[in-house]
């Protein structure tokens, strides 16, 4: 059910969201834990905890779009036929926060191989600079899904993206937890043929590139440094 602030969410997105490229997901346990999340009290356990959550959710959604094929199985009682993930994924943790979604990613998808690219925001410029890259061989022929929870300039994004399509990775989707229109509006005029999903879209980026209202730093408050 749409709220008006989902409502107002929704129209912040609609200037960049020409070619359906956004979906925001709206789901009671995501609004409740992105609250506790959000909450500046919240300690770093109950802060992974509802981290893990948001993160189940949001992957849920984002791998509707997976095709399937049939498999033939027997159970206890009868043979009957079933179904089976018939696409290679590939996961992409944008490192570090990224990892705080590839554990929700690997109880989902178990056998997807995971790449990682290693980006750090220079605290005076506010561009990413790239620390560290490996990627499981070539990507031709799979899907990409890119993990990073928040979305501020869109600078992390773009390079993990341009990285991604340089192996050849071309069916990608990004998904983030907290959004911002500057972030959004980058993505999806450089990539208009990506999807991205998120939980939420904030109101803006303040004058030193942080989301408002957001939620700090995202990687500080998981991994308690």
């Amino acid at each position: 059910m749409d709220t008006p602030v989902a409502s107002k969410l929704q129209g912040r997105a609609g200037d960049v969201n020409k070619n359906n490229q956004i979906h925001l997901i709206d789901h009671p346990l995501i609004a409740h834990s992105l609250t506790i999340l959000r909450e500046q009290d919240t300690g770093t356990a109950e802060f992974r905890r509802h981290a893990g959550i948001v993160s189940t959710v949001m992957l849920i959604e984002a791998t509707r779009h997976l095709g399937l094929e049939s498999k033939t199985i027997q159970t206890p009682l009868a043979s009957t036929t079933g179904s089976q993930l018939a696409d290679g994924l590939v996961v992409v943790p944008v490192l570090r926060a990224g990892l705080a979604m590839l554990t929700a990613a690997q109880e989902l998808l178990a056998d997807a191989p995971v790449g990682f690219l290693g980006l750090e925001r220079d605290e005076t410029t506010a561009v990413a600079r790239e620390y560290y890259q490996k990627f499981p061989g070539s990507l031709v022929g799979s899907k990409v899904l890119i993990l990073d929870p928040m979305l501020a300039t869109g600078g992390s994004l773009e390079g993990t993206i341009a990285a991604v399509q340089a192996r050849e990775g071309r069916d990608i989707t990004l998904v983030c937890i907290v959004a911002a229109p500057e972030g959004i509006k980058r993505i999806t005029t450089a990539f208009p043929d990506i999807n991205l999903f998120t939980a939420s879209i904030d109101s803006h980026l303040d004058e030193h590139k942080y989301i408002v209202p957001g939620l700090g730093d995202f990687g500080d408050r998981y991994f308690g440094t």
